[in-house]
C-alpha cells in the first residue's frame, strides 16, 4: 500500500479508495512540513527566550558590579580623607598651642585659618570648650576639681581639643572637669 491508501487517522482504505483531504484541504505531507516549521519556530522562540533571560541576568550582574565598585571607590576615597585628617591632628595641636602663646600672627595665622577651612569641607571639626556639659563619649577626664558653683559635671579647662570627622569621634577632648562639691 502507498501513503495515499491511508486516511487521516492512519487506517487502511479499501481498494480504489483514496484518502479524504484534510479538513483544511491540505494534504498530509504539507501538514507534516508545516508541523516541522512550527516546531522549528518553537525551538527558535525558546532559544530567543533563553538568550534574553541570559542577557537580562548579565545586565543585572553588571549593574550590581557597577554599584559595588562605585560604593567601594567612595569608601576608599573617604578612608583616604580620614587617614589624612587623622595625620593632621598634631598640626592642629601645634596651631592651638601657638594660639595660646600669642604666636599665631601674620601669614602663619592666615595659613592656619585656610587649613581649618579646607579640613572643615572634608568633615573635620574640633570640639571641647570650657562650660560644656561633660560627656564621656566626647571627653576624656584627666582631672576632677570639686566646685561648689556647679550642679553637674562640666568642662572646666580643655587640655587638648577633641576632633570628629563626619560625626564620628576621632579623638576625645582631654579635659579638666568641675564636679559638684559634696
Amino acid at each position: 500500500m502507498t501513503d495515499s491508501q491511508f486516511d487521516q487517522n492512519g487506517e487502511a482504505l479499501g481498494e480504489g479508495a483514496t484518502a479524504a483531504p484534510s479538513p483544511e484541504g491540505v494534504s498530509p505531507e504539507v501538514t507534516a512540513e508545516e508541523a516541522a516549521v512550527v516546531d522549528r519556530e518553537a525551538e527558535l522562540e525558546a532559544l530567543v527566550a533563553e538568550r534574553t533571560a541570559d542577557l537580562q541576568r548579565l545586565q543585572a550582574e553588571y549593574v550590581n558590579y557597577k554599584r559595588r565598585v562605585d560604593r567601594d571607590r567612595a569608601l576608599a576615597r573617604q578612608g583616604g580623607i580620614e587617614a589624612l585628617l587623622r595625620d593632621l591632628l598634631p598640626v592642629f595641636d601645634s596651631i592651638t598651642a601657638a594660639e595660646k602663646q600669642g604666636e599665631l600672627t601674620g601669614g602663619f595665622k592666615l595659613t592656619a585659618d585656610e587649613l581649618s577651612k579646607v579640613t572643615k569641607v572634608y568633615g573635620l571639626e574640633s570640639f571641647g570648650a570650657p562650660g560644656d556639659e561633660f560627656d564621656p563619649r566626647l571627653h576624656e577626664a584627666l582631672m576632677q576639681v570639686p566646685d561648689p558653683n556647679v550642679t553637674e559635671m562640666v568642662v572646666r579647662e580643655v587640655m587638648q581639643n577633641g576632633f570628629r570627622i563626619n560625626d564620628q569621634v576621632v579623638r576625645p577632648a582631654r579635659v579638666v572637669v568641675s564636679v559638684p562639691a559634696e
